[in-house]
């Protein structure tokens, strides 16, 4: 046998197209390598497919002579046992020959759908943050789970449906060739030709009715997971019903469509049976005649019979192979389509990994724009060097967030550029820049698995002692061990389980537990309430000294020991200093200062007045 595919095997991509037109069976290239990979496995089973077939074909032969010998008019003088028990070995073995090789075959369709399943991943995973906010998670995860399934369906008809079917074909017809007259080639030649043409003519017609119902049965699912994600929203403002019509919409469009796929089915298989019916009628007509007029025997009637009967099962056979084929590659094609998305941010070839040692970070002149007509950030000039905390504040809106993604590196600058230790991030492998990088994002999403889990994820061979004195560091130690599951209590679907101040804590534990060079403190404190960001406040300035730090805030009183302070404005730096400095200018940092100092005043005040 094969070796098995390599975690490490070139990922596989169908041909890419261009224009309107676009034919499903350009995916069937991209499969060709794993038929060649396993080609020692396909070739066994191509051998156990051939002698199924034979034995298939050798029955009615038998059957012919069973029925000759039995019959009154050659006069046996006994049973012919040795007949009837090769009967019933041709019978087994066909049976045997046909689980054989499904047996083989099902790791080289397996190892297929494992390849392009991971591939996809893979792809998803390196496409840009543009593509997963645009993305719409049901419709597409329909697409690769209808897609991934077609593959393995695909494999197996076109090897074990479409091949039989031909080669039956070929054996029926050398046995009515050599055994009976042209007519009953003729006929046979002509019903298969007449039911394939049918057949075809039929089925395209039916893909593009199927088509559009997978693309309104991936709309209803999307909207579904859309609103049971959304499921606090939906509560909010009371719309459950409001939620259930869109749904039911999208489902009485999908049902219109999969009732006309279902009539045209109907049509297709009446069709088909009309001209088997006719082809069976004629050559039945013909062997009667025969044996009629002296020329065949009753065993000839009952072979015609049977030949009729095994060949005409598979041809049956072949429009659902074929129909299913078709489905197949109208299914992969969407789930390839995902594979043609563009990689927005990717390594340039020979692009080497981050340096070691201290980070310095600079921001040279740097200018970004989410769309042409909007730009985000004008020419941003600032140096973070290594070791020093620089932190940035601003209204909504400023621009203080991308940069934050123009570090990780999930958009590429549009004018400057942003360098780590003098390299332009453009210049360094991705995988090295994000190790080197660890952020506690302002909106904290958890996987659904327990906390445990979460925190690890940080860095994912780390020792249990380690996660948990991550955990002990971000001070969410104490309030996990008070939960009845501990460190493996679940978190629910993005960590609904758990309050905004409790998530945050876990993304600063998982932030802490991975020690990276630069840190990136994103509102970090924003979901906490006064007193738990005061404590986590002091532990976030402790893990920071030593490294290089970017801390983006709303709250200025978290950032009053920057080494520096930027001040941000649609997308330009009005200001930057100390937080003395800056508040001698007497400017928007001292303004937005004197704001926050009056608000926590009045907060204070009307607290003091509610224990009152």
């Amino acid at each position: 046998m094969s070796a098995p595919a390599h975690a490490g095997s070139a990922p596989l991509h169908p041909p890419r197209t261009t224009g309107r037109a676009r034919s499903e069976w350009r995916v069937v290239p991209t499969l060709l390598p794993f038929l060649w990979e396993y080609r020692v496995r396909v070739a066994v089973a191509l051998l156990f497919l051939v002698t199924a077939k034979v034995a298939n074909v050798g029955v009615p032969l038998l059957m012919k002579a069973i029925v000759d010998d039995l019959s009154p008019t050659q006069q046996v003088l006994a049973v012919p046992v040795l007949l009837l028990v090769a009967y019933g070995v041709l019978r087994f073995a066909n049976t045997l020959f046909a689980e054989l090789r499904d047996m083989v075959f099902v790791r080289v369709a397996q190892r297929a759908v494992r390849r392009v399943a991971l591939d996809v991943f893979r792809h998803l995973h390196n496409l840009s943050l543009r593509f997963h906010l645009n993305r719409q998670t049901g419709g597409m995860t329909r697409d690769i789970e209808r897609g991934t399934r077609g593959i393995s369906t695909l494999l197996n008809f076109m090897l074990f449906s479409i091949i039989p079917v031909i080669l039956e074909f070929l054996l029926v017809a050398a046995v009515l060739f050599a055994r009976f007259d042209w007519r009953f080639v003729a006929v046979t030649f002509a019903a298969v030709i007449a039911y394939i043409i049918f057949t075809i003519s039929i089925t395209e017609w039916r893909t593009a009715i199927r088509r559009h119902a997978n693309e309104l049965d991936s709309r209803a699912n999307t909207r579904a997971i859309d609103s049971l994600l959304n499921y606090e929203t939906v509560k909010y403002f009371n719309n459950e019903e409001f939620e259930a019509r869109r749904y039911d919409d999208s489902l009485t469009t999908y049902e219109a469509a999969a009732v006309k796929t279902e009539a045209s089915l109907g049509l297709l298989n009446i069709g088909q049976s009309a001209i088997i019916a006719i082809a069976a009628t004629t050559l039945m007509l013909l062997a009667a005649q025969g044996v009629a007029a002296k020329h065949l025997t009753l065993g000839d009637l009952v072979l015609v019979n049977a030949l009729l009967i095994q060949l005409y099962i598979p041809l049956n056979f072949l429009g659902m192979a074929y129909r299913e084929i078709k489905q197949s590659l109208i299914d992969m094609d969407r789930m390839f389509r995902l594979l043609e998305e563009h990689r927005e941010i990717q390594d340039k070839p020979g692009a080497q990994p981050l340096a070691v040692g201290p980070a310095t970070v600079r921001f040279d002149k740097v200018s970004f724009s989410y769309e042409p007509e909007r730009r985000i950030l004008h020419e941003v000039s600032f140096e973070i060097p290594a070791g020093h905390k620089v932190a940035v504040v601003g209204h909504s809106g400023s621009g203080k967030s991308t940069l934050a993604r123009l570090l990780y590196r999930f958009y590429d600058v549009s004018g400057g550029a942003i360098r780590v230790n003098g390299a332009d991030i453009r210049d360094v492998q991705q995988a090295s820049l994000r190790a080197a990088i660890g952020i506690v994002p302002q909106d904290t999403v958890l996987f659904n698995d327990s906390i445990y889990y979460n925190i690890r994820y940080g860095r994912a061979d780390a020792a249990k002692d380690a996660v948990l004195e991550a955990a002990r560091a971000a001070h969410i130690h104490d309030f996990i061990v008070s939960l009845p599951e501990g460190y493996e209590s679940p978190v629910g679907e993005r960590g609904l389980k758990l309050s905004g101040g409790e998530k945050q804590r876990v993304a600063i534990a998982r932030a802490i537990l991975k020690n990276p060079r630069i840190l990136i403190f994103d509102e970090a404190t924003s979901a906490l309430d006064s007193k738990s960001e005061k404590a986590i406040q002091e532990e976030l300035e402790r893990i920071a000294r030593g490294h290089t730090t970017l801390v983006i805030a709303h709250r200025l009183s978290t950032v009053m020991d920057a080494d520096q302070i930027l001040v941000m404005d649609h997308g330009h730096i009005i200001e930057r200093g100390t937080h003395r400095e800056l508040l001698e200018q007497g400017g928007t940092y001292a303004q937005m200062w004197a704001l926050q100092q009056q608000e926590e005043k009045d907060d204070k005040d009307d607290k003091d007045d509610k224990d009152e």
